[in-house]
């Protein structure tokens, strides 16, 4: 099911959403090559978030294959990994999906704090996520990269904030559509999550989806919410989208 808008209008124009946008669009562009060679596996292996690396359970000098010939080398871990993986990407897709995500929900919850207080929620939020990943997979010489953890904060957020507005979704392959309350959608998302990174975890393997991270940065962002969001501002949305 995919998402493809909201009856939630804004208050202001969502200018730090904006931002976070352009941020990881240009990490994209100008760090990662677009996706090309050598720039993206040289950008996943030295910025990405490899728990294993950064705990240091796997020992310096190990080399991992990244795919089309390319290797990583790993070394020491740089302090900064888990800000840094969350302006990374693997692929076209991967942006493309986790930028809709956070237009389409982060708008809203920007609206309910304000832009400075919601750049440090998403940060926080992303911290949480690569946290969580780490802690369920620490001897992963897997690394970890995309915004989606923090993304998962802002649907924790949205799901607290404005469980009844309606989303409209796009059910795939049959592209036909239904429209569900913001608490049914973001739920199944949640469940979806728990279950396969639980079943993941039970295999012994990851699959290469972070479903940890989604899974902290979305609690994350369902307890932080309530100390970021600004009452007042919350009032006034709730008042404009007539949620109850």
């Amino acid at each position: 099911m995919l998402p493809y808008r909201d009856d939630n209008p804004t208050l202001a124009t969502p200018i730090a959403t904006v931002v976070l946008i352009a941020a990881n669009v240009l990490v994209w562009v100008v760090v990662q090559g677009a996706g090309a060679e050598p720039l993206l596996s040289r950008s996943v292996c030295e910025l990405g978030l490899i728990p294993g690396e950064y705990l240091h359970r796997i020992a310096e000098g190990t080399t991992l294959p990244m795919g089309q010939g390319m290797s990583c080398v790993l070394s020491h871990s740089h302090w900064f990994t888990p800000i840094s993986a969350m302006f990374l990407h693997g692929s076209w897709l991967h942006l493309i999906g986790n930028m809709w995500f956070l237009w389409l929900f982060g708008n809203n919850v920007e609206d309910s704090m304000g832009r400075g207080r919601y750049v440090a929620f998403y940060l926080l939020c992303g911290l949480a996520a690569a946290s969580t990943q780490t802690l369920f997979n620490a001897d992963s010489a897997v690394p970890m990269v995309g915004a989606s953890g923090a993304i998962g904060g802002v649907m924790g957020a949205y799901v607290v904030l404005y469980p009844r507005v309606r989303v409209h979704l796009l059910v795939l392959p049959f592209f036909f559509r239904i429209v569900v309350p913001a608490f049914l959608m973001l739920g199944y998302w949640f469940v979806l999550q728990l279950v396969s990174g639980t079943a993941a975890l039970g295999a012994g393997a990851m699959g290469g989806v972070a479903f940890w991270a989604h899974v902290g940065g979305f609690l994350a962002g369902v307890i932080l919410i309530w100390f970021f969001r600004d009452p007042a501002l919350v009032a006034q949305h709730r008042a404009l989208a007539r949620v109850v």
